[in-house]
């Protein structure tokens, strides 16, 4: 006899040859990977968050917003999408939104490793102005005024990138996120210059906003907000 397919579970961790689209265990709505969440049962029968979808094991995928994961605890779509007693932490949606972050300053680091990342007012000032930023970063706890001088420079300069295209403002990070993931104290402004990981941590700013804004997505002036 034939296998049926478990809708809800794919067959491990992601290949080469693994789909891009997957359904969500709570909408039941078929979306790209990228606007999903893979999840696991670890060894100690405990449900987490796959973010890097290589965690050994079949794997349920959820919408990536924290809505949508809060869902499915509620609902105890887990237990039944895995068909057996797991362990779900109350604090799940909480504890995903946690680990995107760390993503996202982790990337941030690399990318200041790279070279690819400056600080301060004056030195991102400078950067905008020669029209070498692929991306503003301020503090979300940043004064109004520093913040509200440089976006105005880089609705006018526009980075390096078509202007038609929007030049990302990001603003999803804390002073001490900042400082963690550049290594100094008292970040407030950053810019991003090009290079490979400058998009991972693009890439991964667009997953941490739509988690947190559930998948609306809100753009002020010329410049796309994350």
């Amino acid at each position: 006899m034939l296998a049926v397919a478990d809708p809800d579970l794919d067959d491990g961790p992601r290949t080469g040859k693994s789909a891009t689209t997957r359904m969500c265990a709570v909408s039941r709505e078929v979306r790209p990977i990228d606007e999903l969440i893979r999840f696991v049962v670890a060894p100690t029968g405990e449900v987490m968050a796959d973010l890097k979808r290589k965690l050994p094991g079949r794997g349920l995928w959820i919408t990536a917003s924290r809505k949508a994961v809060a869902e499915a605890v509620r609902r105890h779509q887990f237990s039944r999408g895995f068909k057996r007693d797991v362990r779900v932490a109350p604090t799940l949606p909480a504890d995903t939104e946690f680990l995107l972050v760390r993503s996202l300053t982790e990337a941030l680091a690399m990318a200041a490793k790279a070279g690819q990342v400056v600080s301060g007012f004056a030195k991102v000032e400078g950067a905008l102005a020669l029209r070498e930023t692929a991306a503003l970063l301020h503090a979300s706890d940043g004064a109004a005024d520093g913040i509200r001088k440089l976006d105005a420079i880089a609705r006018q300069r526009g980075g390096n990138r078509d202007e038609s295209a929007g030049f990302p403002i990001v603003n999803v990070l804390t002073s001490a996120e900042l400082d963690l993931a550049l290594g100094r104290s008292n970040v407030i402004h950053a810019a991003l210059l090009a290079g490979p990981a400058g998009k991972t941590f693009l890439l991964r700013c667009q997953i941490l906003v739509r988690y947190r804004m559930a998948d609306d997505d809100k753009t002020e002036g010329s410049g796309q907000k994350f």
